[in-house]
């Protein structure tokens, strides 16, 4: 996980997308300035049209919702389904397998401790450590397209949809309509959150906008549809980030609680009865919620998460809390990843200093997700925005979230996820003031804002061909991508070649897995699926030698294989049993 944290600097590359996007937008604001009328006639062209679509909010929210769909896979030739790279990636997919077997979770296989691996439960079942909405997700994908990818595709479709309904809501509809194409071009193409299998964000921010949206429309027409819709919303978080979910829902509730007490718009029977639906729903989803709880961690009220916290990790979520004494890791990758990884995070939290230079570290990190460069000038407008009391609530809102995230030691841009519609509620509004600001008379602002916006198309209009123009995005340190709108490209691909080269081998095939001392235990091999002794190849990681023949003994009907990711000779080789087991029959 701190490898998702690290800001370290990133290899120089001849050219980047960062540099091209933050050379533009130096550019661009000076044009502004200098010649603050430069192509307006070609703005106003294409502002009227889009001023038009805006006025049909029915078929706007078809359009944003569509093109993100289109688009994506009109580049599948060049910009192709991505590959699982990450141990999030690898975590959720078993997820998806397990559901789409028809299973809750699976039972913990035989040698399950040559399986053990980062964000997996082995004990009391063998199952995802995460929350299950992205398994589910990814698991109706694989059944009806045979690739849980492009589930992960519709659902950042669909959000961009919920992000322009819920804008619709709070802003002018031409400003709405601006906020769902942005999030087409800065989420849902390229991202990390379409472009991995790691992350839940597109669900997340689904339930976030489904709440802030029903808000100001069930303030304009109190009935039961929009109670149901923040319902709909709450239980999709419940199901795939509950903390920061319960973040965004509090605030909503006192709103409520306040509307009821203070307007009179409704008498309290009539409110419950309306809301009949919604609590049936909500509990509903939490009820499942708990079933599966059980089903996975034996007990409806073990969380995901608790369970392999409790079994692997040394550092803790909270800053107030003490790190846990060191568990018996039977593997150093993972002795790595948690005694090292994480605790140097908790370390640089735990400290008057630490904590605020980590907090602010945290907010550059969140808020240059959502705006990457070419967005950060309408920020310095921000002050005049907060002003308007019509998004007072969800600048609270994001105040609730900045204190929820302070007290966290780690924080991945999809923690912010249930928050999207709020972030670009506000920062619309920002962008709205940029818009009118004319200093000396002249319409600088509007020119700022139109090049800005252009420059957000131009970037996506060259993502896909970034390695033709010589700006490959480098691998490591991961903060180059995951805190970016353009996402990362196809990496670790070696695994993806070792494993079609033992497919095209007969019968099952067993890869015991050995690494180098200094392995970076982010770049995972052992990772299965949730049927580990029907499946055409066993990933096992190697342990000593009496450990690794009870192994083959176990699969004896299996070719041994010995993998070596760190091997600078050969990779895959049969694998060298010890003399005492030569007479185990590999076949």
């Amino acid at each position: 996980m701190t490898a998702f944290l690290a800001m370290q600097a990133a290899p120089q590359a001849q050219f980047s997308l960062m540099g091209i996007e933050g050379a533009l937008t130096v550019l661009a604001v000076a044009i502004s300035f200098a010649w603050p009328r430069l192509g307006q006639r070609s703005f106003g062209f294409v502002g009227h049209h889009f001023s038009r679509l805006a006025r049909k909010p029915r078929f706007s929210l078809l359009i944003v919702g569509l093109a993100p769909l289109i688009i994506r896979l009109a580049l599948l030739p060049i910009h192709q389904v991505p590959m699982p790279f990450a141990p999030d990636d690898f975590s959720n997919l078993l997820a998806a397998d397990t559901f789409a077997h028809g299973r809750l979770a699976n039972p913990t296989p035989a040698m399950w401790t040559h399986f053990e691996t980062i964000h997996v439960d082995m004990l009391p079942t063998y199952a995802s450590m995460y929350f299950p909405a992205q398994g589910l997700l990814m698991a109706g994908g694989k059944l009806l397209f045979g690739q849980p990818w492009f589930a992960v595709l519709i659902s950042s479709a669909v959000m961009c949809a919920a992000l322009l309904w819920m804008l619709q809501g709070w802003l002018p509809p031409s400003w709405a309509l601006l906020g769902g194409f942005l999030a087409v071009m800065r989420i849902a193409l390229f991202s990390y959150w379409t472009s991995t299998y790691h992350t839940a964000g597109p669900i997340c921010a689904i339930g976030g906008a489904l709440v802030l949206g029903a808000l100001p429309r069930f303030k304009r027409s109190p009935g039961s549809r929009y109670l149901t819709v923040m319902a709909a919303g709450a239980v999709i978080l419940a199901i795939s980030r509950p903390y920061e979910g319960l973040l965004l829902c509090f605030p909503v509730v006192i709103v409520l609680i306040h509307l009821l007490v203070t307007t009179k718009l409704l008498s309290a029977r009539n409110f419950l009865i309306r809301a009949v639906p919604a609590l049936v729903l909500l509990t509903a989803g939490i009820g499942w919620l708990g079933y599966y709880d059980y089903k996975a961690f034996g007990s409806p009220l073990t969380l995901p998460y608790t369970i392999n916290r409790a079994t692997y990790a040394m550092a803790p979520y909270y800053v107030w809390q003490e790190p846990r004494p060191e568990p018996h890791y039977r593997h150093a990758e993972m002795r790595r990843f948690y005694k090292v990884d994480e605790l140097d995070d908790y370390n640089r939290n735990h400290s008057i200093s630490g904590f605020f230079l980590m907090t602010t570290v945290k907010a550059i990190r969140g808020v240059y997700f959502f705006t990457g460069i070419a967005l950060i000038p309408p920020l310095f407008l921000l002050p005049l925005a907060l002003r308007d009391r019509r998004i007072r609530f969800l600048v609270i809102s994001l105040c609730v979230l900045a204190a929820g995230m302070a007290i966290e030691i780690f924080l991945i841009p999809h923690y912010l996820a249930p928050f999207t519609a709020a972030f670009y509620a506000v920062g619309l509004q920002a962008l709205r003031q940029l818009y009118h600001c004319r200093p000396g008379g002249q319409p600088v602002g509007r020119a700022m804002t139109q090049s800005l916006v252009a420059i957000c198309v131009f970037m996506a209009v060259i993502r896909p061909f970034n390695k033709q123009i010589g700006c490959a995005i480098p691998e490591k340190p991961v903060s180059t991508w995951i805190v970016s709108w353009f996402g990362p490209d196809h990496f670790v691909t070696q695994r993806s070649l070792v494993e079609h080269q033992l497919d095209q081998g007969s019968g099952g095939q067993l890869a015991i897995v050995r690494y180098a001392p200094d392995h970076d235990p982010l770049d995972e091999w052992v990772y299965n699926g949730a049927d580990i002794d029907g499946s055409k190849i066993i990933w096992a990681r190697a342990m000593d030698s009496a450990s690794d023949a009870e192994l083959i003994r176990h699969y004896s009907q299996r070719k041994a294989w010995l993998i070596q990711p760190d091997s600078s000779s050969e990779t895959v080789i049969p694998y060298p049993l010890p003399q005492q087991v030569t007479a185990v029959p590999l076949r």
